[in-house]
């Protein structure tokens, strides 16, 4: 990481994870050292590292920190975890679970978005994450099932392909409700013949395309 940008990277992960209850340290360790700043545009990069979502270009943001962290965590991923995220993005979410030895499949409608985060990815030599342009809403079939599914726009309702493309026992983090209102951040763990859902968090995302 560049050392200008090192202090922020620490107090972020000091102020805004530890004191909220981040406890994982391997997540912890990932949010120190994917440096943030290059998942954002140049004129953002003073702000990267602030308690807030911030926009990417496109009508699109990347998360505050703290949600990266929480639903990070919230699926306990290990190296070598096979995960879906719907919604690239910037490619910080994927950069983190692949710092964390995950193999990464990342599905994003927008083409430009899709591009960037392919190089920004590529830069850092991120070997084990995958981007496809695609909707988010018919997942990822060729490459199903997944240990794990991170989905970070939200839909008005819990795509059925998601659920099929989820292992058994395996979960799936993911924002629902209407644009323009507080939607709930749920876990879905699926078991044989169960779908468990937990309601986490009121957040709010972008709209899911």
């Amino acid at each position: 990481m560049e050392n200008d940008y090192r202090p922020q990277s620490r107090q972020m992960v000091d102020m805004q994870l530890k004191l909220r209850g981040i406890v994982s340290q391997s997540v912890l360790d990932a949010m120190l050292n994917v440096p943030r700043h290059l998942f954002m545009p140049e004129n953002m990069r003073r702000y990267a590292y602030d308690d807030s979502p911030l926009p990417i270009g496109h009508r699109q943001t990347i998360s505050q920190p703290y949600i990266v962290a929480y639903m990070t965590e919230a699926i306990e991923p290990y190296a070598g975890m096979k995960i879906l995220e719907i919604g690239t993005g910037s490619g910080y979410q994927a950069a983190i679970l692949g710092y964390l030895g995950c193999e990464v499949y990342t599905l994003e409608l927008l083409e430009e978005l899709a591009v960037e985060a392919k190089e920004s990815l590529s830069a850092l030599d991120f070997k084990n994450v995958h981007v496809k342009r695609a909707s988010g809403y018919m997942g990822w079939q060729e490459e199903a099932p997944f240990d794990a599914v991170i989905v970070t726009a939200a839909p008005e309702v819990i795509p059925e392909k998601l659920i099929e493309q989820l292992k058994d026992g395996g979960k799936m983090v993911i924002p629902v409700g209407q644009v323009h209102s507080v939607q709930v951040l749920k876990l879905i763990t699926k078991k044989p013949g169960e779908i468990i859902e937990q309601d986490l968090l009121p957040v709010r995302f972008v709209p899911m395309l």
